[in-house]
């Protein structure tokens, strides 16, 4: 491992606090012979601070950045999200600070060591709940999908199925009413502005509750699209795949792993980029050849041999001797 340190771009390590300095492996040891090298240590709370040494999991920080205390419906009790968002996101921040520092570098020279925190991002990603609470000091409601500062605009339950209005300012909300045949409500200074539809939240998710469920939900979609409102059906996550949208946009690809399987697996979605001329950059793998997860050990003694600069002979023997796993 210091033999590929001393040669890498970028370390992304995951270790609890210190544990690395134990193998000469933590970002002074690294950085004293690769001075260029891009460091990322991700862990749980960060490098100082009290929790610093704890370790960090997605469910429980879920919990501890507030995120679980205002999701769920009011009245009942905390939800976890069910995808680990802050893992997911956490990633993503550390792969672009990454490649911001490598930026740097090619500019300075000079290396860096990133802490990242699953907290702090949890915390970053609150956004707008998060700057709420800093002006008013307020926790966040639990409020389902509805949102806390735009009415209506959450899931309703029509007569066959759940669809969300997302209505953003009051013309919508006035065409709405127009859809839903109750025009006055529009009118009505409850109701009039978002202001008033925030002051006035449980009267008017009532009464646009009670029109919606009169209807089959598609063919109030398809009014709302008609009136420019917009409206969408919830669907589960099968039926987000089979929508045309996502075949028109190549949502899921496909790859050959070594054993010559097919793995279907959800597309970037960074692979559209163009030129200034228009023509796309060729980012999109054709169908079928998506490079496909490597198993366990696929490249250990590809790595050995070429990064690390051991010898097949050296590289086979940490095989067998169980140090390395090779497939």
């Amino acid at each position: 491992m210091r033999r590929l340190t001393a040669s890498v771009d970028v370390v992304v390590e995951n270790f609890k606090v210190g544990d690395l300095a134990r193998y000469g492996l933590d970002y002074a040891a690294v950085a004293a012979v690769n001075p260029r090298v891009v460091y990322v240590s991700i862990t749980g709370f960060g490098q100082t601070g009290p929790r610093a040494k704890e370790p960090g999991y997605d469910g429980a920080l879920q919990a501890l950045s507030g995120v679980m205390a205002m999701t769920g419906e009011e009245g009942r009790p905390p939800v976890k999200l069910p995808v680990a968002f802050i893992d997911v996101l956490t990633g993503l921040h550390a792969a672009a600070g990454a490649l911001a520092a490598l930026r740097r570098v090619a500019e300075t020279g000079e290396g860096a060591h990133l802490d990242v925190s699953l907290f702090d991002v949890a915390l970053a990603s609150a956004v707008n709940q998060a700057q709420g609470v800093l002006l008013t000091g307020q926790a966040p409601r639990r409020l389902g999908s509805a949102h806390p500062s735009i009415v209506p605009y959450q899931s309703f339950e029509a007569s066959d199925g759940a669809l969300v209005l997302a209505v953003g300012n009051d013309a919508q909300f006035g065409r709405l009413c127009g859809v839903l045949g109750v025009p006055e409500l529009a009118a009505d200074e409850r109701f009039a502005t978002n202001a008033a539809r925030v002051a006035h939240r449980d009267e008017v998710v009532a009464r646009i509750a009670g029109l919606v469920a009169g209807w089959r939900r598609d063919e109030l979609v398809a009014a709302c699209g008609a009136a420019g409102v917009p409206a969408t059906p919830v669907l589960t996550l099968p039926e987000s795949f089979a929508d045309p949208q996502a075949a028109a946009r190549g949502a899921v690809v496909s790859g050959t792993g070594r054993d010559g399987t097919s793995v279907p697996m959800v597309a970037s979605p960074l692979w559209f980029a163009r030129r200034p001329d228009g023509t796309d950059l060729g980012l999109l793998p054709p169908e079928g050849e998506v490079p496909a997860p490597p198993r366990l050990g696929e490249h250990s003694l590809e790595v050995l041999t070429r990064d690390a600069g051991l010898t097949e002979e050296e590289a086979r023997r940490l095989v067998e001797d169980g140090e390395v796993v090779a497939s």
